[in-house]
Parts: structure tokens; C-alpha cells; sequence
């Protein structure tokens, strides 16, 4: 089926196979690089679900299976991929794990390495300890890194049941029971084709590739799916902390305000996520009278950023900045974000036109179109809908964010700073 979006004059062929994957092609004439991402939901917070009965597994399970993806009985994927002249690597977020590759030639061949890899596990006691050391050096790592502290200790004290408030890696001591069982079981729960999508962007022939896929999986034989269903996450509306501090090694304090948000799925959150991301723009970005306030008074400077985090079942904002004032800067940002919202005319307007094109420059990447496309689709949403979305956001939808969010119990904040 072809999908026409005049919008950002793209087409795009959509398939699900009989197995229930789902196959996105986008032509692009004129790319030497072809891009391909094979995506399943399934990332870090899913570790409670239902198959026959319920199973409970390790925190950073999902992450240590992409891991392990890649090493088979006959060696290691990467080198097959840097034999066909691929560049291929893999991530695990809180909700998806995707394993991708991109490459000048041997499309067809380097595809079929993509899809078969992901398709057939081989794990071993042996190689799953031997993993355990590299995943924990890793883990360590990152703990020693502050900026990494400091955003998990905002969702930490943001969310007090919902385990995205657990690190993606899981701790040293969650992975040290991860058995080759316990990764057999996700995969077949969590990579069944009905389950993922595969994009594929490059300048292709989109029949011949979806030929080629078809066929790639009418070999193969699939069970019926075997999960069930998904642990159902009861969040409060309000934060769990409203102040973490952690103590570190830093020259300078780190501190974080975040926002927790409503969550909503599909395409009403592809709308939210584009509300709140122009709101944010009005408010904190280089042109907004706040920022310049901010800037004058000295208590931010380039270090200052924020950005929206949006998934089905969870959301919230987040401003960051690098400052020895860190009272001062809760105290200007908290005062300003509790006094009524005023916006001045045309700003909507000007910052519309700013992220649309930002957008549509974007879509000049093949890398952006795979790995966002594949996000917003598990979720029901389509990111080609992005520019109409934008167009029908309207000032009184910008104030319902606004009151909604920015609310004193939806507040917390994190500092990392020396002891």
C-alpha cells in the first residue's frame, strides 16, 4: 500500500506480513546510503508481563539482551555486517530496542543479515557471565558520570512506581541474575514480527525489497505470539520527591527541574509532544523574554537547555543548567512558571515555522526518518503527520499545556554537587 503525504512530498509503501511484521519503504532518489532499522517495543520498563502466567525479570534485561543479540555460534554480527561494507549498531530505550545498519552497497544482502540476526537468538551460560562483566563495567561508568546521575535522579524522585525510574542498564546487582533462560523468554515474548516494524530509507526499489522480505519470512516459521499482556503501571499524578541531591566530584553544581506530565498515546500524544515542545520554545529558547531575563541576571548561559520526553505511559519536561546559583535558578524558573502564561502575539506563529522547518531539514537524513518513523508507528502515530499536526496547534491548546504542567506538585528538582 502506498501512503502519499504531499506535506513533505514523501511516499511511503506499507506492509504487514502474513507473520504480522510490519514493513515501512521510503524511497529517496538521489542518496547513496541506504538506512534499515528493525525496531520491536520493547525496552527497559517492560520487565513485568504475561505470557501463560506472569514473569518478573531482572531490571536491565532488555539492554543485555541487545547485548548478546550479536554474538552467534559462528561469530560475531558486526564482523559479517563490516564484511558487506555495513556500518551496523543497536540501542535500548525505555520502551523500544532497535538494531540498524546503514550502507552504500549490498543492501539486499546486509538487510537479510539484519532481519536474520534478530530473528535467531543463541545464548549460552557461558557467554551471559562473561556479558556480565562488560555490561557491569559499563554500569559503572555511567555512574561516574554526573550529567547521567542527575537525569536519573529527576525521574527518581519524579516517579514513584513506574520503572522508568529505573536506569536502562539495570544496577550491577539486578543483571548478575540474568540467566540465557531468562533471555530465551523475552525474546520469544517481545521479538515475535507482530511486534516490530522494519524501515527501510535509501534510494531502493521498494517492490524488490519488500520482495525480498516477504519471501525472507515466508521461510521462516513463528508461533503464535506469545505475549499476552503488559504490566499496567499506576503512576500518581504528582512527583514522589519534590528534592533529590546527590553529592559528586563537580567543579560546578548540575541542577535539573522536571515536570511530570500526563501521558497520552498514539496520535493525541504526537500532538501533545508538539504542543508542549512549541510551548517550551516560547518560553526557554534564545529569543523568549525569559531567557534573555535569565541571561541578564547571570544565572544561565549556553550550558542551559530543556526538552519534553513523551511515551504512552509516561511524560515530562525538563530544564537543565550548569550554575554555582542553584537556589536562585529553582527560585527565578519555579516564580516565573507559576505566574499566568502570557505569550506575545505572533509568537506561535514564529515558533511553528521554526520547528517545521526544523523538520523538513531533517527529513534530508536517513538516519532521523528510520529511527523517528519507527518510534512514533509503535505507538500508533505516523511522524509524517508532523507538519498538519503543527499547522491545527492552536494558542488556547499551548494554555491548557501550560496550566496542566507547569503545577507545584508536578514539580521536582535534582542536584548533583560536591559533598
Amino acid at each position: 500500500m502506498k501512503l502519499d503525504f504531499p506535506n513533505v512530498g514523501e511516499t511511503l509503501h506499507h506492509t504487514v506480513l502474513e507473520n504480522g511484521l510490519t514493513v515501512y519503504l521510503l524511497k529517496k532518489s538521489g542518496y547513496e546510503k541506504t538506512y534499515a532499522t528493525f525496531t520491536t517495543k520493547y525496552g527497559s520498563i517492560d520487565r513485568r508481563f504475561k505470557t501463560e502466567e506472569w514473569i518478573d525479570v531482572p531490571d536491565g534485561i532488555a539492554h543485555f539482551l541487545e547485548h548478546k543479540m550479536f554474538e552467534k555460534e559462528d561469530g560475531d554480527v558486526f564482523q559479517q555486517f563490516g564484511r558487506l561494507g555495513a556500518s551496523a549498531n543497536a540501542f535500548t530505550s525505555f520502551t523500544r530496542t532497535a538494531y540498524l545498519f546503514g550502507a552504500t552497497s549490498n543492501v539486499s544482502e546486509n538487510l537479510k543479515t539484519l532481519i536474520d540476526f534478530v530473528q535467531a537468538p543463541y545464548f549460552t551460560e557461558a557467554s551471559v557471565e562473561k556479558e556480565k562483566g562488560i555490561i557491569g563495567q559499563e554500569i559503572q561508568m555511567y555512574q561516574d558520570n554526573p550529567g547521567w546521575r542527575l537525569y536519573f535522579g529527576l525521574i527518581e524522585a519524579m516517579y514513584a512506581e513506574h520503572p522508568v525510574k529505573i536506569d536502562i542498564a539495570g544496577t550491577i546487582e539486578s543483571i548478575s541474575a540474568i540467566t540465557a533462560d531468562d533471555l530465551y523468554r523475552c525474546h520469544e515474548a517481545f521479538y515475535h514480527p507482530s511486534n516490530m516494524v522494519l524501515f527501510v530509507v535509501g534510494n531502493i526499489d521498494p517492490d524488490a525489497i519488500l520482495a525480498e522480505i516477504t519471501a525472507n519470512q515466508a521461510a521462516k516459521t513463528f508461533d503464535a505470539p506469545f505475549l499476552t499482556a503488559r504490566e499496567a503501571i499506576e503512576e500518581p499524578e504528582t512527583v514522589h520527591m519534590t528534592e533529590r541531591v546527590i553529592e559528586m566530584d563537580v567543579s560546578v553544581p548540575k541542577v535539573m527541574i522536571g515536570y511530570k506530565d500526563t501521558p497520552r498515546p498514539g496520535k493525541d500524544g504526537m500532538k501533545q509532544e508538539l504542543v508542549v515542545e512549541l510551548l517550551m520554545h516560547a518560553l526557554f529558547d534564545t529569543t523568549a523574554p525569559l531567557y534573555a531575563e535569565l541571561y541578564a541576571e547571570g544565572l544561565i548561559d549556553d550550558a542551559f537547555s530543556f526538552d519534553y520526553t513523551s511515551e504512552e505511559t509516561f511524560a515530562f519536561a525538563v530544564l537543565s543548567m550548569e550554575t554555582p546559583h542553584v537556589e536562585t535558578f529553582v527560585d527565578r524558573i519555579t516564580s516565573a512558571l507559576a505566574r499566568p502564561l502570557e505569550l506575545e502575539a505572533g509568537t506561535l506563529d514564529r515558533k511553528k515555522r521554526m520547528m517545521k522547518g526544523q523538520f523538513l531539514k531533517a527529513l534530508n537524513s536517513p538516519e532521523f526518518i528510520a529511527n523517528q518513523f519507527s518510534r512514533y508507528a509503535l505507538s500508533g502515530g505516523n511522524m509524517f503527520d508532523i507538519p498538519d499536526l503543527l499547522d491545527a496547534i492552536t494558542l488556547d491548546d499551548l494554555y491548557a499545556a501550560y496550566d496542566r504542567l507547569f503545577q507545584a506538585d508536578h514539580r521536582t528538582v535534582c542536584v548533583v554537587k560536591k559533598p
